[in-house]
């Protein structure tokens, strides 16, 4: 998404959060030496402590920091070098909701490499940023041919057989050429990573034997997670674990990919008030996290701490770090854990204007950059999904639930009732795009569709159990969400019966399809493609293991659905008309938009009654482009949500002569025939299926 660069008369956001005296935070290395600053506000007295290269315990120099204005702490100095191991130790008033402690060795918040001697002892690490690029260009996809793949960066390439061992689960091994050769023949152009900022597992799970496999408790906003790197740059060192990253941004660029990271800057692995005291806790826990008068910790993450971007050094820290990947490291763009938390003010509200929320967009160095929101989190007004500014993309949780629901609980509702709950229309609201949801400036593309995601049940899942199993996680189930909007077609979990299986399979192809076919910006969960299972686990964060890597030795029917999501993104490649970059407006030709005309199973107009009756659920949904930059296409899609067959009459379009088949998802793997049919003609609908076609004909007499 390229954002317009501020002229010289634009606000990007309040002064403080700009100020000059916040600029060049961290380390800044000159010849002979380098400059620390350490921005802590009510800090009394900081001290560089140096370490020995091989021994994190033993201390070889300290030196005093001094204040300076803003907050800013400094220090100029010949012990600052490339590869020098560091922490920095705070003094501070012993007030309420303060935690300075003089003897606790902390990590500087700008770190670019962290070493580790074991859990909680950890010291920062002074990395260079040369890199050779190669003049290697960010691939800058539209957002209209954006399609998302959020994936996890040991997960997918752990069990390749493709790709070397010793790349195995590592930042090398996702841009192996095994692992671009699928991504490119899959067809998706976007490559959106679970968290790769360094963090740490929480002592309870390392109590149960567990981890955190995710990567949602960030220790650091700058410093990429080594444990990803390969063995031989782990023992290198902080700065080969960042070349190696760098090398992997560089080779999916070569390829055309995008890589979007997935940045946790709500909250800390620091946890709530009794938690590890590594870094922002030490520097200054009242400036850095949201805080009650009594100095209790408001956690709107439901993490136990929350970020508090009302403090103008706090929201700088996370505009640095984007700036930092999207400059240094090159990546494309960002997605937002519980974005909400970073839009709420000191009265801790969000607030779509907020300062941070502004600057993100407008920064000029993030500006192409892709801005995508988790528009929510825990605490009160925390549900946000369409209130973000323009500028930003969000997961449309609305489009998740509805397209479940209209393929699977409504389904499952109407075996046990004899009739659906809901007609099509709220389904085909979603399908055209969310203007329900997201303002007309916005338009489609401001919504991230989604059916799955990590968190939560896999495709396969969701048309295989009614309930998680989630008691390997040592809750006693009682974690993760218990409404799934799931169905297992009638028994629960594995099973040999042909005919549920393949009732499932066709389920599948539904949701893809619809995710596919839906104007706004799809994102594909790893795996899903071919049908993954974590065998009804639907949070399965702290599983590091075959339950969470993908496998690639798969099933005929698994290399089936793969095909079908593979003819799907070619459809949506060809087929300008199903990814609109504006809606259309009611008697105005509006560029890039498609014309959405609606048809009953009988050929004719939608009524209200047919939108709203839930013995009506089949649609005929027609979309023409208008052209601006690609030529004018036309489509017709059927959706019939019902488990009786159908027959329905194709619809007399004007300029529509013919209409040919691409695709039908009541089809086990993909059929290269293209038949062609007429307007009036009957076309067999078989239970709980789509189909789509390319409407042709000579233009009608507006020009579409």
């Amino acid at each position: 998404m390229v954002s317009p660069n501020p002229t010289s008369d634009t606000v990007i956001a309040a002064p403080g959060l700009l100020a000059p005296e916040l600029d060049d935070l961290g380390v800044r290395l000159y010849d002979g030496g380098g400059t620390l600053r350490v921005w802590s506000r009510d800090a009394e007295a900081m001290e560089l402590v140096v370490f020995d290269e091989g021994d994190l315990d033993w201390i070889i120099a300290s030196a005093p920091l001094e204040r300076r204005a803003h907050g800013v702490w400094q220090l100029d100095t010949e012990l600052l070098r490339p590869g020098t191991r560091y922490a920095v130790r705070v003094s501070g008033p012993s007030t309420v909701g303060s935690m300075f402690n003089p003897h606790t060795l902390l990590i500087e918040p700008y770190s670019r490499g962290i070493v580790s001697g074991g859990f909680g002892d950890w010291r920062s690490a002074v990395v260079e940023s040369d890199f050779d690029w190669g003049g290697v260009p960010k691939p800058r996809i539209p957002l209209d041919r954006t399609v998302l793949y959020e994936g996890h960066v040991k997960g997918l390439s752990k069990r390749h057989p493709g790709v070397p061992a010793h790349l195995h689960g590592t930042y090398a091994g996702l841009a192996h050429p095994a692992m671009i050769e699928h991504f490119l023949s899959l067809g998706i152009t976007t490559i959106e990573l679970l968290p790769i900022q360094i963090f740490a597992s929480e002592p309870r799970l390392l109590q149960l034997g567990l981890g955190n496999y995710w990567g949602y408790n960030t220790l650091n906003f700058f410093t990429p997670h080594p444990d990803y790197a390969t063995e031989g740059a782990r023992r290198e060192g902080p700065q080969a674990v960042l070349r190696e990253v760098k090398g992997m941004v560089k080779l999916l660029h070569e390829a055309g990919l995008e890589v979007v990271l997935d940045v946790v800057y709500n909250h800390t692995a620091e946890e709530g008030i009794g938690g590890p005291r590594t870094s922002l806790r030490g520097l200054d826990n009242r400036a850095y996290y949201r805080q009650q008068a009594d100095g209790t910790y408001i956690d709107v993450t439901g993490c136990g701490n929350s970020l508090d971007t009302s403090t103008d050094a706090a929201a700088r820290l996370v505009l640095d770090s984007l700036r930092y990947w999207a400059e240094d490291v090159q990546v494309d763009g960002f997605r937002f854990d519980l974005a909400a938390t970073l839009g709420r003010d000191r009265e801790h509200i969000f607030t779509p204007d907020h300062p941070l929320l502004r600057a993100i967009v407008e920064d000029p160095l993030l500006a192409d950059t892709k801005k995508i929101a988790e528009p929510w989190d825990v605490g009160m007004g925390g549900w946000q999904t369409g209130n973000f500014g323009d500028g930003w993309l969000e997961w449309n949780d609305r489009y998740r639930d509805r397209v479940r629901n209209f393929w699977l609980s409504d389904v499952d509702y109407a075996r046990r009732a004899s009739a659906a709950p809901v007609g099509v229309g709220g389904f085909a609201t979603r399908l055209a795009g969310s203007s329900n949801t997201f303002s007309e400036e916005r338009g489609p593309l401001a919504s991230v569709n989604f059916v799955t995601a990590h968190d939560g049940f896999t495709l396969r899942d969701l048309v295989s159990y009614d309930v998680k199993h989630n008691l390997g996680n040592g809750e006693q189930g009682r974690d993760g969400t218990d409404t799934n909007r799931s169905f297992n077609h009638g028994t629960e979990g594995p099973t040999d019966d042909e005919r549920i299986l393949a009732t499932r399979r066709k389920a599948m192809r539904n949701l893809m399809g619809t995710l596919l076919l839906s104007a706004g910006v799809p994102m594909i969960t790893a795996g899903d493609e071919f049908g993954r299972s974590q065998r009804g686990n639907n949070n399965a964060y702290c599983h590091d293991s075959d339950l969470t890597w993908l496998s690639w030795q798969h099933a005929p029917w698994q290399r089936d659905l793969f095909a079908h999501v593979q003819r799907l993104l070619r459809l949506r490649r060809e087929n300008p008309a199903l990814r609109p970059r504006r809606f259309a407006r009611l008697g105005m030709e509006t560029p890039s938009a498609s014309v959405m005309d609606w048809y009953d199973e009988q050929g004719e107009t939608m009524s209200s009654d047919r939108w709203t009756n839930p013995a009506h659920r089949t649609l005929q949904y027609v979309a023409a482009s208008t052209p601006e930059t690609e030529d004018f296409n036309r489509i017709l899609l059927i959706v019939h949500g019902n488990e009786a067959p159908i027959d329905v009459t194709l619809p007399q379009v004007e300029g529509v002569s013919r209409f040919v088949s691409l695709w039908s998802s009541a089809d086990d793997m993909p059929s290269s025939d293209e038949p062609v049919l007429a307007p009036g003609d009957i076309v067999p609908m078989p239970p709980t299926s789509m189909r789509l076609f390319r409407a042709e004909g000579l233009p009608s007499r507006s020009g579409r």
